[in-house]
């Protein structure tokens, strides 16, 4: 029988209405399987057992595609024998009723129109159920409610509806494949032969990598102080500045090297990464902005500054203790919403988990944070960068320059990632080791100080799309920016 949802009051009475159903589709689509078992190939990469509204019918259909994936036949006869124990194929009259389902011949010519309506009434029913637990859930006013996780969490379940109805046709072509291809093979070359993704804002990193693909996650890894939350904020203000440059020149957004991006900082509140960008953007140290001791003029530089960036696509989210789902949800609002096309998470290992087994210890949940971040960078077609801590084991060793196994929990981290950076300053850890000026090796230690100070390396530990290597950056600790050295040179090729 069917179910029957209370949806509201007319005139007195209560007005009822059933959920989307059409039991006699999926009994025409069941009849039409099992007299050419060729349609099975038709609709099982799109329809599941759970999809019918009858659960018999849900039954059969599962065994249809149990005996077809063994290569054997689907019809009445070899059906029969799976079915003379359930309950609810006794009350239908018994095995007769899969020759029943067979009777009318002429259901196969209409299989696939069946089995879009038999999916497309699916898919109703589980709006209707989101529905209902949204007003459910908001009709309680208890006081442990928190009514923006209930938002979340509903957006969350609209968007899993929404996903699972443009489950079909996910194979590319090899045709559509390649014309993918040769689209970035274009831009690459219309933008000076090395930059095919996203820009970076550092010509070096460019030139290295072709800029920030798509459907990658980048992990930008580095110890406490080595500016990696400076670096991810430089190359999310350089994407999103260049994507208002081009849109100015006339460029298209689909051929832009910029894109809108959200920063999620788990870390620093939104207004200390916006002292940021306007410290780098004025010439004004982070400090002097901090302690107000600025001049006139440098506060006109500021205004300036301010004035130009009022309108930049850079949209900072620095809600802390976010989980990976509530971070998703927000991804997939702002790419709706503002149009997104690159996200910066600050940083991973201050994401948590779903915390659906409290047994579940940190190394399992790191997995399903670096897991749910390369999903979602392949959901929403965007590079995601998330940056990450580093273990201890560096400052243990003689060369402080990270290996890919000092990531913290970093099986799962190196696995998922398309791309992984570290960021090394030599100056900063030799700075620690300064000699009295009096010390027999002082003019020695002055002299590499003088050699390293102000140089940053990108060691490029993992690459899917290229060779692995390093880029030398400058780093202006006043401002916290990194931009090119005036020498483009690289380093040999790492090995092994």
């Amino acid at each position: 029988m069917a179910e029957v949802i209370q949806i509201g009051e007319s005139g007195g009475s209560n007005a009822e209405q059933t959920l989307p159903h059409n039991v006699e589709a999926e009994a025409a689509l069941l009849g039409a399987m099992m007299i050419d078992n060729r349609l099975v190939e038709d609709v099982q990469m799109k329809l599941r057992a759970e999809h019918f509204y009858e659960p018999l019918h849900g039954r059969i259909y599962e065994q249809i595609l149990r005996m077809t994936d063994k290569n054997m036949i689907a019809n009445p006869v070899t059906l029969k024998p799976l079915f003379e124990a359930d309950e609810a194929m006794r009350e239908v009259g018994g095995p007769s009723y899969l020759a029943k389902l067979t009777g009318s011949g002429a259901s196969i010519i209409g299989a696939k129109d069946f089995a879009a309506q038999v999916y497309d009434l699916a898919l109703l029913r589980a709006l209707v159920g989101v529905g209902r637990d949204l007003v459910e859930s908001a009709l309680d006013t208890s006081d442990e409610v928190a009514p923006l996780d209930q938002i979340e969490r509903a957006e969350s379940e609209l968007y899993r509806v929404a996903e699972e109805g443009g489950a079909e046709g996910k194979a590319k072509s090899f045709g559509d494949a390649s014309k993918l291809a040769l689209e970035m093979a274009e831009k690459a070359l219309n933008f000076g032969g090395h930059l095919s993704g996203y820009t970076t804002g550092i010509e070096g990193v460019n030139s290295k990598s072709g800029g920030l693909q798509r459907s990658d996650l980048v992990i930008l890894a580095g110890r406490p102080g080595m500016g990696k939350s400076s670096l991810a904020m430089n190359m999310a203000f350089a994407c999103a500045q260049r994507f208002v440059r081009d849109q100015q020149d006339g460029i298209p957004p689909e051929k832009s090297a910029g894109a809108p991006v959200a920063f999620f900082s788990l870390e620093m509140s939104a207004d200390q990464l916006a002292t940021r960008v306007l410290a780098a953007e004025s010439g004004i140290s982070s400090e002097k902005l901090r302690m107000g001791k600025i001049s006139r003029e440098e506060f006109k530089n500021l205004a300036r500054a301010s004035a130009e960036l009022a309108n930049l696509p850079l949209y900072i989210d620095d809600t802390a203790g976010l989980t990976i789902a509530a971070l998703r949800t927000r991804a997939r609002r702002l790419k709706r919403q503002k149009g997104i096309g690159m996200v910066v998470v600050d940083y991973l290992q201050l994401l948590q988990g779903t915390g659906r087994n409290g047994a579940e210890n940190r190394v399992q949940e790191i997995s399903e944070i670096s897991r749910g971040l390369k999903q979602l960078a392949k959901e929403l077609d965007l590079p995601v960068i998330a940056l990450s801590q580093l273990s201890r084991a560096v400052e243990q060793r003689e060369d402080k320059r990270p290996q890919l196994s000092d990531l913290r929990e970093s099986g799962s981290i190196e696995q998922d990632a398309d791309m992984v950076w570290f960021v090394y300053r030599g100056d900063y850890y030799l700075e620690m080791r300064k000699p009295e000026d009096d010390h027999p090796n002082f003019a020695e230690w002055q002299e590499e100080m003088n050699r390293l100070y102000g140089l940053a390396e990108l060691i490029v530990a993992k690459q899917r799309h290229g060779s692995t290597g390093k880029v030398m950056m400058k780093f202006d600790r006043q401002v916290t920016r990194f931009s090119d050295v005036a020498d483009d040179s690289y380093y040999p090729e790492m090995r092994g």
